[in-house]
């Protein structure tokens, strides 16, 4: 490609999230709403914190990461959100400086259905593609998520699992 198809490409998919219309979808008026239901469904409290967070420094912010990322991108039909929250940890992952985000979906992911082994698969990989240490610190965020949670390789007795309360 062309860098200015490239360019052209960028600016039609920057035109498309500042207009505030879903490319996949027809109801801009539902955009906030799927986004409050998706970061709900993924993330629960701890997203909802984030979003409360940057009310007072930078609501926009929080605006956006309602409405794009999670009105538009995280909740488009094309991929499952554990496919999602697969991709999106093995990117924090790469990043290698985003711990408290990648903790945040490590969560995400158990939410919505991944098992705490696909988890480890995706963060061991980024090890060939983004470095040793950015693996390693990927593991040691979801070893802390699968302790807190009482899930994972070092929970596999069923003694130690968590109860479900009630």
């Amino acid at each position: 490609m062309t860098t200015n198809r490239v360019a052209m490409t960028m600016g039609l998919i920057v035109a498309a999230a500042i207009s505030g219309t879903p490319a996949w979808s027809a109801e801009p008026d539902s955009r906030r709403q799927r986004g409050e239901e998706t970061l709900l469904k993924t993330t629960g409290a701890q997203g909802r914190e984030v979003i409360d967070s940057l009310k007072r420094i930078s609501p926009e912010l929080g605006d956006w990461i309602v409405d794009f990322a999670y009105g538009d991108v995280f909740s488009n039909p094309g991929l499952p959100l554990c496919t999602r929250e697969l991709a999106t940890i093995s990117a924090l992952t790469a990043l290698g400086n985003a711990q408290p985000q990648l903790k945040v979906h490590i969560e995400g992911a158990l939410n919505v259905g991944c098992k705490p082994d696909e988890i480890i698969q995706v963060i061991t990989q980024m090890a060939v593609y983004a470095g040793f240490p950015s693996a390693l610190n990927g593991i040691a965020a979801a070893k802390e998520v699968f302790e807190k949670r009482r899930v994972g390789p070092a929970f596999s007795d069923p003694a130690q699992r968590r109860t479900p309360a009630g």
